[in-house]
């Protein structure tokens, strides 16, 4: 039988690549995703291979509409199947610029690739799912949406990302709802204070919040400890669960008096 198959999007490396070691760990096979050049990915890909799983990069920017076709044609095309989505790809606000100054290009850039990419990316596997669930009655399709903390924190300088995040908290009871009659779970990750090229630039200041009791755990989390929550629901250790939200925030939003 061949492995299952993931496609996590934004993987090249960070959190995607987090979760996408976590899946090839579990026998699935990988499909990796991002906006830069294949050779750029290959020492990625090459972990993911050392695994012991079938692991490819496919470029493809998930804010374009025919990018997103695109990578789904040559998934389905290396590997013929699709059983899981992790939609995982995003990007800050650029220039972190306050929201009194913010730009509507730059808006428009962020929702495109934070929310829009990932709700019609959803939309076409969970397509190709509901063929493979009508042909194998035992098929089990999996999306996860990699939010964040911000979906909850405002940010005054990153608006349109907070926006997102917050949006794809709906997207995913959305579609849990649409999709449950074909056996398709459909989670929310949501990761807080994570190390990542995306946080590379404000070490400083979470380190002193951490210090200061930003999080009950103090310390930064990793990425793998965001691949292993997704991993977890790939796996279906978490039943019964389907449209729910998972904090890998080290307690950051539990509130104290």
């Amino acid at each position: 039988m061949p492995p299952r198959v993931a496609l996590v999007t934004g993987s090249s490396r960070g959190i995607g690549l987090g979760i996408a070691r976590r899946l090839a760990l579990d026998g699935l096979a990988v499909a990796l995703n991002g906006v830069r050049p294949e050779a750029d990915a290959g020492e990625a890909v090459d972990e993911i291979q050392a695994l012991g799983v079938p692991g490819v990069y496919v470029r493809g920017d998930v804010g374009s509409a025919a990018d997103r076709d695109a990578v789904l044609e040559a998934v389905r095309s290396r590997f013929g199947r699709l059983d899981v989505l992790v939609n995982n790809a995003g990007i800050t606000s650029p220039g972190r610029r306050d929201l009194l100054d913010a730009e509507e290009a730059d808006f428009d850039r962020v929702l495109a690739v934070n929310l829009k990419g990932p709700y019609f990316l959803t939309q076409q596997a969970a397509r190709w799912m509901r063929e493979q669930r009508a042909a194998d009655a035992a098929f089990r399709g999996v999306v996860v949406n990699v939010s964040s903390v911000s979906a909850e924190f405002v940010s005054a300088n990153r608006g349109d990302y907070c926006l997102s995040k917050a949006a794809i908290g709906m997207a995913t009871k959305l579609w849990a709802a649409r999709l449950a009659e074909y056996g398709i779970d459909v989670y929310e990750v949501q990761p807080g204070v994570i190390r990542s090229d995306m946080t590379s630039g404000v070490v400083e200041k979470y380190d002193r919040l951490i210090a200061e009791g930003l999080t009950l755990e103090r310390r930064w989390g990793d990425p793998d400890d965001v691949g292993r929550a997704v991993a977890a629901l790939v796996r279906g250790d978490i039943p019964y669960a389907t449209g729910q939200v998972l904090k890998i925030d080290g307690g950051m939003t539990i509130r104290q008096l």
